[in-house]
């Protein structure tokens, strides 16, 4: 393999890493946020729409976030990598690959907006701590989304078990 190859590897495995970790923790903002029903006699009731619409968005934002979000991350950051060396400036590479995550993320207006900036986010991360990600570990980072479905339709279940549907 040359190292071009090991690099492309390691870029991709990150993004995917990425997207495990932020579309599930976008189903569960955006579960806390907009559950589903509009009014709440209580906060069991509230809880219970969280619950119930957390693993929806998960299965609905979750292939998104995964296809489009790795996709256009990819293209944002070789497009702000080239900005950044026409301008000679390494603080114009975040700030111009940023603005491209939101540029792209504007498909679908705010939904779609907010997960692109903790895509954005959580990929910066992972890639300040400067580890070499491995296609391995992207596959490992499936069972991130896949635990946190589990555990919710896990919470659905139980509820209906003991209290009734």
């Amino acid at each position: 393999m040359t190292i071009r190859h090991l690099e492309v590897n390691k870029i991709i495995s990150r993004k995917i890493i990425s997207a495990s970790l932020s579309g599930s923790m976008f189903a569960v903002v955006l579960g806390l946020t907009l559950p589903f029903g509009e009014t709440y006699p209580s906060l069991s009731a509230y809880l219970y729409a969280f619950i119930v619409s957390t693993p929806v968005y998960l299965m609905y934002s979750f292939p998104a976030i995964l296809i489009y979000g790795v996709l256009t991350s990819i293209i944002s950051d070789k497009v702000s990598s080239v900005i950044a060396a026409k301008m000679k400036n390494d603080k114009s590479d975040i700030i111009s690959s940023g603005i491209l995550h939101a540029v792209f993320g504007l498909v679908l207006l705010w939904y779609s907006l907010g997960a692109s900036i903790l895509f954005f986010m959580t990929d910066r991360m992972l890639q300040r701590k400067n580890k070499d990600y491995k296609p391995l570990q992207a596959m490992k980072s499936f069972a991130l989304p896949f635990a946190v479905w589990l555990f919710f339709m896990g919470m659905v279940y139980v509820k209906d078990i003991l209290i009734g549907g």
